[in-house]
């Protein structure tokens, strides 16, 4: 089948979700437009380069579909998943990959927008930011859940959010809120119970860790050097006994030389020999490979964490060879018999994908 006949039937599939024929046309010239190679995704440029004897008409036309016609954009998701998710071989398991979408803005009137983190530019910029839900294997992933981040200063302005148009029941909720809503929206939906990935900006929040422990969801996400844990070998002391007057205590207790060390710690005082070079695959030019490290450790940080001993779980730690540093750590629940070389390759899963 050629390109053109698959771009048809693929454009027919997502049109039936639209709600209304009138809408058809605006959907294939702005997926139209999104492919072509323009400097900027806006619809002006799009009109132009579609249809540049009647750019004015096509512009407007644009316009009102993006803006105005009243379509499901869930609907749409759902139905992109619905053409792709059945190509993917997923046989053997997947992968739930959380994540954000930075889309640098240059005004102030968008909805959302505001000076933060921007992963397209690398650093904090004038943007929007979307919270999205991937379901990914080894090849491919598509997106299966997408919601724009609403930051706290516009969710606490009533005449912004109005003039924006944004629903009086969006309230404001912080990315791993989200993340959190829209899995157990999949999970509800009768979605499977994949490995969740996830970078830093999620995983030092323990609170969203221990939400996909609740939901039978395993994990391997990213934290910062400072995050506390308990290394191998060494616990906290149990509670004070029970005096049997009020409520038993359950706070472990530490002493001066039991103390959690932040993971940084920890990397630099292993030995040299447990740190091995694991190869994923072949690059262009090279086979892709890296320094890890693993060791089992449990969470220590914070009053939840010191309020009874947590369970151990895996610290993933990269460090290539040249470096005087760490580049990467992450925390995984995945079963404690997983070998090394299978625990770095969930993490290179959405590593590739960033890439």
């Amino acid at each position: 089948m050629s390109t053109d006949l698959r771009f048809e039937g693929y454009m027919a599939h997502l049109a039936a979700g639209l709600g209304h024929v009138d809408r058809h046309a605006g959907l294939e010239g702005y997926c139209t437009g999104l492919m072509l190679p323009l400097s900027r995704k806006s619809v002006e440029p799009m009109a132009a380069r579609v249809d540049p004897l009647h750019a004015s008409a096509r512009h407007q036309s644009l316009h009102h579909f993006v803006a105005q016609a009243e379509w499901s954009d869930a609907e749409i998701l759902r139905r992109v998943s619905q053409w792709v998710v059945p190509k993917m071989d997923l046989s053997g398991g997947g992968f739930w990959i959380i994540d954000d979408t930075g889309f640098p803005k240059q005004g102030k009137h968008s909805v959302g927008v505001a000076r933060q983190y921007c992963g397209m530019l690398g650093k904090q910029d004038n943007c929007q930011v979307a919270v999205s839900i991937s379901v990914a294997n080894e090849q491919a992933s598509v997106p299966v859940a997408y919601r724009l981040y609403l930051p706290k200063e516009w969710a606490d302005d009533p005449e912004r959010r109005k003039k924006a148009g944004v629903p009086a029941e969006l309230k404001f909720a912080t990315k791993p809120e989200i993340a959190l809503q829209q899995l157990e929206g999949l999970l509800a939906e009768g979605a499977p119970k994949y490995c969740v990935l996830a970078d830093a900006g999620y995983g030092v929040n323990y609170e969203f860790r221990q939400r996909l422990t609740d939901l039978g969801l395993p994990y391997v996400v990213g934290i910062t050097s400072v995050v506390a844990v308990w290394p191998p070998g060494l616990e906290p002391l149990p509670p004070k006994p029970y005096s049997g007057m009020g409520r038993p205590p359950v706070m472990s207790r530490r002493t001066n030389r039991r103390q959690p060390v932040p993971v940084r710690d920890l990397a630099h005082g292993l030995p040299s020999g447990d740190y091995q070079t694991i190869c994923w695959r072949q690059g262009t030019n090279e086979v892709l490979s890296g320094r890890f490290a693993a060791v089992r450790v449990r969470y220590a940080g914070g009053n939840i964490g010191k309020a009874r001993l947590l369970p151990e779980q895996w610290l993933l730690i990269e460090w290539p060879t040249n470096d005087a540093e760490p580049l990467k750590y992450y925390l995984s629940t995945l079963p404690e018999d997983i070998s090394l070389h299978e625990l770095v390759a969930q993490v290179r899963i959405s590593r590739h994908r960033d890439r």
